[in-house]
């Protein structure tokens, strides 16, 4: 039996006739004959009786019927409850953010949302490889992932905000030769060490794409994926690195060059599942988000 069955069944005892309860409900009369069959046929009892030309209630379909009337109160409990529970404009909502980004976005949000009334961020740190930035939104109300703007889109399953198009530049010492020039090309750089990220890992691409373009196998020299530790690694000597422009801390010790040649830029994506956007919290924090990536972008 489902609700709109035991409403059939209320509405018979109240009207008398099929052809009222059809009228009643704006559908047809075979339509209410259909249910009521299919209610029976999970009730071992009959539940209606013929009394001349009318249908009518047996004592157990008036009982059930009376049950409807609970039910149906129930129900509109929970959709009120529902319904507050979306409309509310505070409440958690879970934020999951691979490293650079977890830095630069999450001081952030969390003074936008600092004031009374407001939703309650619940932060978490997740560095993964590209294709799992999907599965997490199961976790998380809100993931913030990266990819290379080349990289095909993110699956239909989730929906893709796009918060920023950043540039990767090519991080080097400030004492270092390439320094003095206003931009580098793959040939300028394929001939020194490298610090780059793990396999699967988007930023390992363009690495990729620079050996390609210069024609020359780069040298790997150390698999670094936060790029905190990376810079101090580019500024110790140990070699290059491309660094985000807009997420990373400034070092004093390094310069970022922008570089010529390959499509060095990244996107960082909000990505969440779409019924999640149905409570107003999610979509205020998604708002920030978009707020604090102009904010991020402008400095």
């Amino acid at each position: 039996m489902d609700e709109r069955q035991l409403r059939i069944l209320r509405e018979l005892g109240e009207l008398g006739s099929v052809t009222a309860v059809a009228e009643a409900l704006l559908v047809t009369p075979s339509a209410i004959s259909q249910q009521l069959r299919l209610l029976q046929r999970s009730i071992p009892v009959p539940l209606t009786e013929r009394q001349g030309r009318r249908l009518v209630l047996t004592d157990a379909g008036q009982t059930l019927a009376g049950s409807a009337i609970e039910v149906e109160s129930a129900l509109e409990r929970a959709r009120r409850s529902v319904g507050e529970f979306l409309d509310r404009p505070d409440g958690e909502v879970s934020v999951a953010a691979f490293h650079s980004a977890a830095a630069a976005f999450f001081p952030l949000l969390l003074r936008a949302l600092a004031g009374p009334g407001t939703p309650v961020p619940g932060l978490a740190d997740e560095d993964v490889p590209q294709e799992d930035f999907p599965r997490l939104t199961r976790e998380y109300d809100v993931v913030l992932a990266h990819r290379l703007e080349h990289a095909p889109p993110w699956p239909d399953t989730v929906t893709a905000t796009t918060l920023l198009r950043e540039p990767l530049d090519v991080a080097m010492p400030a004492g270092h030769p390439l320094a003095a020039k206003r931009r580098v090309t793959p040939r300028d750089v394929a001939g020194e060490p490298w610090i780059t990220v793990h396999d699967g890992f988007p930023v390992l691409a363009t690495v990729e794409a620079i050996a390609a373009a210069a024609g020359k196998r780069l040298h790997l020299a150390h698999r670094i994926n936060e790029f905190a530790v990376a810079a101090e690694v580019v500024a110790a000597g140990g070699g290059l690195a491309l660094m985000p422009r807009w997420t990373t801390r400034p070092h004093p010790a390094l310069v970022l060059k922008p570089l010529s040649g390959v499509q060095a830029k990244r996107h960082i994506d909000a990505l969440h599942r779409p019924e999640r956007t149905a409570r107003t919290a999610v979509r205020t924090v998604l708002k920030e988000l978009q707020e604090a990536a102009r904010t991020i972008q402008a400095r």
